[in-house]
């Protein structure tokens, strides 16, 4: 019989820090079946528009919507692969260039399915979750709707 694991709140307002980061790897380290993470970290760029560069995206999300999204893609992931663990954080609000706004920490026995279950975990989002970024352009403050790719 699969496990079905009860569904955990994903969003985090504002950037994800590093020492969050840091923190939730500190906390696995007693879990001594686990022989590998795999950790995913969406970044914000400064990327080149016609506008100007960006300097931020501001993440908004049907949030019922996008934490029942979060929790299928989990489940699809702990039934596809040998999982230990696995934590999806993402961004709402404003996040500045060079801050993290999604970290994804997927642990397994093994490295292999650990960075399986990361790749897939994280085209997943990107394909299936209801959230979306405005980027903010430049220091005239245009906003400009993100597209993933």
């Amino acid at each position: 019989m699969e496990k079905i694991h009860k569904p955990k709140k994903v969003f985090v307002q504002g950037p994800i820090s590093p020492e969050f980061v840091s923190k939730s790897i500190a906390s696995h380290q007693s879990k001594t079946a686990i022989g590998a993470h795999a950790i995913f970290l969406g970044q914000i760029r400064a990327d080149q528009k016609e506008s100007g560069v960006v300097t931020a995206i501001e993440y908004s999300a049907y949030e019922e919507m996008a934490e029942h999204a979060f929790h299928e893609i989990r489940e699809k992931a702990f039934a596809r692969f040998e999982l230990t663990c696995m934590h999806i954080y993402h961004s709402l609000g404003t996040v500045p260039v060079g801050e993290i706004s999604l970290f994804v920490f997927v642990s397994s026995p093994h490295r292999r399915a650990a960075f399986e279950a990361s790749e897939f975990v994280v085209e997943e989002i990107k394909a299936n979750v209801p959230v979306f970024g405005k980027e903010l352009i430049g220091e005239n403050g245009a906003y400009v709707w993100k597209e993933n790719s």
